[in-house]
């Protein structure tokens, strides 16, 4: 599964300066730790715990599990029975302890340059203790559910520590939601208050969250069910002014198209409850098994997070940041880099970005192209590329290069992280060894890795353990190499079998994103009488390239000498641009109904931007090419 020793050949290695900074330095090192990791997790994950305050220490075996549906339930559990506190952890100890009190523990950059924040740890435990006590003193205790409907602001940190504080388990609510979505996530966790903000701007456009809030807060009310209270951060409007307890009059505000319906009944304004509140609050000590969180999964992956936009308000944005806090460590995903790939190199090299060290990506599998023009643009060819593999479900990275240790391939998230057993499937699942293709599973749990699908255990073991039992199923396919290099090609949702070859989208996009001309592309199937499925592909251009029929020529020819004649388009539609997410992924179910004609699209809320997919339909292709 590991190789003996590092390929020589076609791989990228770290500077020795990074080398010598590294935790883990070498391949050797990191092969040393991963083994003992999966074959002595107690000792492993026990020296790991050591970093951490424990109230009382763990009562039972230190890591026990069942991934088999054939010998029962399944479960994970780790150090049942010691208690902890992740916000003590976090907060109290690099306070008191660690006398860190006046360092800075985040920069936050807002929606326009020179809108900033610097919160220091001694600034952050004061806000989260008073925070704290605003919920306790709103009937919050320990295990209940707080919804959280916030843009990317400190007071969603605040409010995140908070609640963890307490034992209260918080659920986060991606700011892009509907209304509808809203109120789902808030009855399916029952949750017992709301906290939310007036708005926010996602670059130059205003989004009233308020007014989202109060309609989903409605909609749970239709379907009875009652949040009884919603605090209300004013991000948009003046700190010291007087909110109207009218429900029709807007209030006073800084910006003159924001309006803010108040309702006195519901409605509790974040400034004046914590305002008098203590800033003492003794955490509630949470056994290690308890609930922190619930997170739901049919967010969008890969969600861009500065409050605003990465090209507003323009397209160097990034590196002036970089520059601005010196930042060594920059984590993003594909999805934007393709995205600021479109514009060339120069406003990249605008700024120095001398302070880099290491560049991340995250969200979906990089095609090499836009990988090597990270590598080789952005970190300037000395700045490792960290590709890594994970899931909402998996708590953490899965599959990962480590910065200083692992040889790089352009595209490949390399090998397990520690306490990770990988392995790939055919389809009647059985283990396939060497080089090879197929389901990505993982044979043994990690501290991290999901419980539970909240209040649906029965789903949990349908959706990740029952079709290959005694394996965690990824959903996701994965290559194999010769040298041991796991490739991602994608969720095998996104596996197309055409004529009985099964085709990955992924791979079919990154041959096409390899001409000079393709900026971004995306791959769908379109049913075809004979062949089962066919390749219906769009392509967003370079600035300044028109589409026409030789490069549609030179496109098909791409796929044909990169994959093979099976893999050849049927369909190229050009794109001006892709149906996003406003946290910018591709919304490839809203394609697929593109490329079938389908005009019933289901729920486009999270859309960033409805005019294009009018814009496409009038485009599609009706007629192979």
């Amino acid at each position: 599964m590991i190789p003996d020793k590092a390929p020589g050949e076609d791989v990228l290695h770290a500077s020795g300066d990074l080398k010598k900074q590294a935790h883990i330095p070498s391949f050797e090192k990191y092969k040393e730790l991963y083994f003992r990791s999966v074959e002595s997790p107690e000792e492993f994950w026990g020296d790991v715990a050591k970093d951490f305050f424990w109230k009382t220490k763990y009562t039972g075996k230190f890591l026990d599990y069942n991934f088999d549906v054939t010998k029962g339930e399944i479960f994970v559990k780790c150090m049942e029975g010691a208690t902890t506190n992740i916000c003590y952890n976090v907060l109290d100890r690099n306070v008191h302890e660690r006398k860190l009190g006046d360092k800075v523990a985040f920069y936050w950059e807002g929606n326009e340059p020179g809108d900033e924040k610097t919160v220091t740890y001694r600034e952050l435990l004061q806000q989260v203790c008073k925070f704290a006590n605003v919920l306790k003193s709103q009937g919050v205790k320990k295990g209940d559910c707080v919804s959280i409907y916030m843009p990317m602001v400190v007071e969603l940190v605040v409010a995140m520590l908070a609640c963890a504080r307490i034992g209260a388990v918080h659920s986060i609510v991606f700011a892009g939601f509907s209304a509808e979505s809203l109120c789902e996530r808030i009855m399916d966790s029952q949750c017992c208050i709301l906290i939310t903000a007036d708005g926010f701007y996602r670059g130059d456009k205003l989004i009233n969250l308020k007014l989202i809030a109060d309609e989903a807060l409605q909609k749970c009310r239709d379907k009875s069910f009652t949040v009884e209270k919603c605090i209300v951060l004013r991000h948009l409007t003046k700190e010291d002014e007087v909110l109207s307890g009218s429900l029709s009059p807007p209030v006073k505000r800084t910006c003159p198209d924001l309006q803010v319906p108040w309702n006195p009944e519901v409605d509790l304004c974040w400034h004046s409850l914590i305002g008098g509140a203590s800033e003492e609050c003794e955490p509630v000590w949470c056994d290690s098994e308890d609930p922190l969180f619930i997170l739901y999964t049919s967010g969008s992956t890969g969600k861009p997070k500065f409050e605003g936009l990465p090209t507003y308000p323009d397209v160097s944005r990034m590196w002036e940041i970089v520059d601005k806090y010196h930042i060594s460590k920059f984590y993003t995903a594909p999805t934007a880099i393709r995205l600021l790939m479109k514009y060339g190199s120069e406003p990249v090299q605008k700024y120095k970005r001398t302070s880099l060290k290491i560049l991340g990506t995250v969200g979906e599998p990089i095609n090499p192209e836009a990988w090597q023009w990270y590598y080789s643009v952005v970190g300037e060819k000395r700045c490792p590329v960290v590709d890594t593999f994970w899931q909402t479900e998996t708590g953490g990275h899965v599959m990962t290069p480590l910065p200083a240790a692992t040889p790089m391939k352009p595209g490949s998230a390399t090998f397990p992280f520690f306490g990770v057993v990988p392995a790939i499937l055919d389809e009647s699942g059985e283990e396939l060894e060497g080089p090879s293709e197929g389901y990505l599973v993982f044979k043994q749990p990690w501290p991290g890795v999901m419980r539970t699908v909240y209040g649906n255990h029965e789903r949990f073991e349908t959706t990740y353990f029952k079709k290959f039992p005694g394996y965690y199923v990824t959903g996701d396919g994965c290559r194999r190499d010769k040298d041991g290099y796991y490739w991602i090609t994608g969720r095998i949702d996104d596996m197309l079998n055409v004529s009985g070859h099964l085709l990955s989208t992924a791979e079919v996009e990154s041959a096409l994103v390899e001409h000079e001309a393709v900026a971004e592309a995306a791959v769908v199937g379109r049913p075809h009488p004979v062949k089962g499925e066919s390749l219906y592909c769009f392509v967003t251009l370079n600035d300044g390239i028109n589409y026409n029929q030789k490069l549609e020529g030179e496109l098909k020819k791409q796929v044909r000498d990169k994959i093979g004649a099976i893999a050849t388009p049927d369909y190229i539609q050009s794109a001006p641009s892709l149906p996003k997410t406003r946290s910018g992924k591709i919304m490839r179910r809203v394609l697929r109904k593109i490329a079938r004609n389908e005009r019933d699209l289901g729920d486009v809320s999270t859309l960033a931007d409805s005019s294009v997919i009018e814009q496409l339909f009038e485009n599609r292709c009706c007629t192979a090419v």
